[in-house]
């Protein structure tokens, strides 16, 4: 059964459609006492859902009246964009807060489904132990750095900077507080009892192993940071806890550096202005479900295409295509394109499992189109120019779904179409017409930015605005009552996205910190075939990161270390960032690990193994269209200005 519209997160589409019904507290007894923090549970998290909401609301407000104010009235607010900034920590860690209220954080669940019921419930309990661990480590830290940011004045608002770190603290003891309200209702004594033994265990090993682990050196790079996180992850702890447990661990144990730290270099991942655009973005992208947007344009191509062989499946190529450049979230453009396309191609004889391989395979073609999350992430842990970025993506995307539709066309030549009516061409313009709105927004964001009407971060409330009035005015259809839970499960998909950021910041710091990014820059620069082994090794290697750690964590994570190693080989930064996100996309949408895959095959409501077998066409069509982006600089620059 697909997911309710505003179940955008794709870890949660996960969640759903493995572990509903199987967590820990099926199966214990409906106690008083469990009521009880149950009801304490909900009341603390109604009251920061409430906040978050109107967090999301202040910086639609405030970023889309300093554009009005700037553009068209000449009289730039100069505080603007520090209220933005201070803002949205508070949303991000609000946001966190809702996501493990809602089981939401981003983890690997492949294995974890496969276990023993017995094992699986330790492993979801050890779910919600281990990120309590990590949060009370931190939380002591996080105070002291909010207090020390006390003597840091913002300029422009002329407050001091504890008002904006005070939410680090706030935010992890609310987390602390809802992971053990969680703990303590869910888990069987016995496991919650065997977990904690482990963890207690683990510690203390720790210390007591502190002196041997400082003669190690760099070695424990591979003890915590490679073999803790590996271990972590595929025991379904929530990525962006695997990695603050690991880099805790390590600078606790084989260093002398403050925790306090890793809470600086998390604010400083979190706070970076561009970010400030993801909660808009992902709130976009269920407007245009809100407002029949997603669905005019649908039905647009439905009418264009329908009635050759395989149209349908063009149509789903194409719809995503467009519909990723109004939102930037990709369970968000599945979401809004599935329950239009999938009914009919159903009844057409399309095979279920085919049509969820196709919808994940576009799901890792239309990574690069602007306003992609990942392209944001990109140019804020690399520098790279998120205009470059914005127009270099669309013609690889481009190249990828040419090439799956070449593959379409294969697989559908004998299709029988006696029963499918062609549209007129009366009724194709008719819905042109209807579809005009929703095929101008992409273009009206992307032109807003190149015009310099808005900034990256800036564009997404005038996408927002527009889809609004147009659902107002155009097609009528604005649910009001929606509003407000859109609001909150766009905070806590981004607090979701933002806690990883932070979490992987503070890691490459580590990783920094250690020599690593050194050693790791002579390794691959001493590569024999120079930058074309390079570029191959990149492939692979984001390949793998993308189905075991997800695209936003691999790219803050391995981006900084490897973007200047392919400057340093004379690879463009926008061809490198296209090759290594579409890379990541095939990993992260690809079975048995990708959890892609599985969010593509819960809002699809088919089981999981019914995709296997036709997805590894699609992957194979994606990976040989990915060499010819990477082959090509054309493709990826070809468009940019000349410097």
């Amino acid at each position: 059964m697909p997911p309710p519209a505003h179940a955008l997160d794709e870890s949660h589409a996960l969640h759903e459609a493995y572990a509903e019904g199987e967590a820990p507290v099926a199966a214990l007894p409906d106690t008083s006492w469990r009521r009880g923090l149950f009801v304490v549970e909900t009341g603390i998290c109604r009251l920061v859902e409430y906040l978050a909401a109107a967090l999301v609301l202040a910086e639609i407000t405030v970023l889309f009246v300093g554009v009005v104010k700037r553009y068209a009235l000449h009289s730039p607010i100069v505080w603007s964009d520090e209220l933005a900034s201070l803002l949205f920590i508070w949303l991000a860690m609000f946001g966190a807060v809702l996501a493990v209220q809602r089981d939401s954080h981003m983890r690997m669940t492949a294995l974890v489904s496969m276990a023993s019921p017995r094992v699986k419930a330790v492993l979801e309990t050890m779910a919600l132990a281990a990120p309590l661990v990590f949060l009370m480590a931190v939380l002591h830290p996080a105070i002291e750095y909010a207090e020390d940011e006390m003597f840091v004045t913002m300029p422009a608002l002329d407050v001091p900077n504890t008002w904006k770190a005070a939410a680090l603290p706030v935010g992890i003891a609310l987390m602390a507080v809802v992971c053990l309200l969680k703990l303590l209702r869910a888990a069987n004594p016995k496991q919650m009892a065997v977990v904690c033994l482990c963890l207690v265990a683990a510690v203390g090993f720790g210390f007591a192993a502190s002196p041997w682990l400082k003669m190690l050196g760099n070695y424990n790079l591979l003890i915590f940071l490679v073999g803790l996180v590996a271990a972590l992850v595929f025991a379904g702890v929530p990525i962006a806890f695997s990695f603050g447990l690991a880099t805790a661990g390590y600078l606790t144990f084989t260093t002398t550096t403050p925790l306090a730290v890793v809470v600086g270099r998390m604010d400083e991942g979190m706070s970076h202005l561009i970010l400030l655009s993801v909660p808009l973005f992902v709130f976009l992208g269920l407007l245009i479900e809100l407002t029949g947007m997603a669905r005019a344009l649908v039905g647009f191509l439905a009418s264009l295409l329908g009635h050759v062989r395989g149209g349908l499946s063009y149509v789903l190529i194409g719809a995503m295509y467009l519909v990723s450049g109004i939102s930037g979230s990709k369970a968000a453009d599945m979401a809004a394109v599935t329950p239009v396309l999938f009914p009919e191609m159903v009844k057409r004889g399309a095979k279920k499992g085919d049509l969820v391989a196709l919808l994940a395979a576009t799901g890792a073609q239309t990574e690069t189109i602007p306003p992609s999350l990942v392209l944001l992430t990109i140019g804020s842990v690399t520098g790279v120019s998120i205009a470059a970025l914005f127009t270099g993506g669309l013609l690889p995307a481009l190249v990828l779904g040419l090439a799956l539709c070449l593959l379409v066309r294969y697989r559908y030549r004998n299709d029988d179409l006696s029963n499918v009516k062609r549209v007129s061409a009366r009724e194709i313009g008719w819905s042109a017409i209807i579809a005009l709105p929703a095929i101008a927004l992409p273009f009206v964001i992307r032109g807003a930015v190149m015009e310099g009407i808005a900034t990256a971060t800036e564009v997404s409330t005038i996408g927002i605005i527009y889809s609004v009035v147009v659902g107002l005015l155009v097609y009528r259809q604005f649910d009001w009552s929606r509003i407000v839970p859109m609001m909150v499960s766009t905070a806590a998909l981004s607090g979701a996205i933002l806690l990883i950021i932070g979490a992987a910041t503070g890691m490459a710091w580590a990783l920094t910190q250690s020599g690593f990014s050194q050693s790791l820059a002579h390794v691959m620069s001493g590569l024999p075939g120079g930058a074309a082994t390079f570029m191959v090794v990149s492939i692979l290697a984001f390949i793998i990161l993308g189905s075991v750690l997800e695209g936003i964590p691999s790219i803050v994570l391995f981006g900084p270390l490897l973007f200047p190693i392919a400057r340093q080989m004379g690879i463009h930064e926008v061809h490198y960032a296209m090759v290594v996100i579409l890379a990541m996309g095939i990993g992260l949408f690809a079975p048995p690990f990708g959890v892609g895959y599985y969010c593509a095959t819960a809002i699809g409501g088919v089981n999981p193994d019914e995709g296997m077998k036709p997805i590894v066409g699609y992957m194979l069509v994606l990976l040989v269209a990915l060499a010819v982006v990477a082959a090509v600089p054309w493709i990826s620059i070809g468009f940019l200005p000349v410097p």
